[in-house]
């Protein structure tokens, strides 16, 4: 009787080990960030900064109406959506992009709808 208890309280103890060995090693793949993951965060964070650089060129625009404009850039290149009032306002904001520093192209698709 005694190897019987002596065996239960052997198998507890493995099961312990174990499972604290198994806890270690999943916390520690948790805790690493690889190389690609940072750099994937910080080409978005570049991506959004350019986005806000540019919105805020649009915005500072003299004769501009930005609020049905939508800002989209990825590596260098804008893309700017949506429609404005008439064809100058197009020119402009395509020229107030190509300002930004940071800017390597500039997709305009911008259309005229009257209001």
């Amino acid at each position: 009787m005694k190897s019987v208890g002596f065996l239960k309280a052997l198998g507890s103890v493995v099961a312990m080990v174990v499972a604290c060995n198994v806890y270690a090693q999943a916390s520690d793949a948790a805790s690493t960030v690889s190389p690609a993951a940072a750099n994937v965060k910080a080409g978005k964070r570049a991506n959004n900064q350019l986005g806000r650089k540019v919105r805020a060129a649009l915005t500072k625009t003299q004769g501009l109406d930005v609020s049905n404009i939508a800002v989209r850039a990825r590596g260098g290149a804008v893309t700017l959506t949506g429609t404005v009032p008439d064809q100058g306002q197009i020119d402009s904001a395509g020229t107030a992009a190509k300002g930004v520093a940071g800017v390597s192209s500039v997709s305009n698709k911008l259309t005229v709808m009257q209001q």
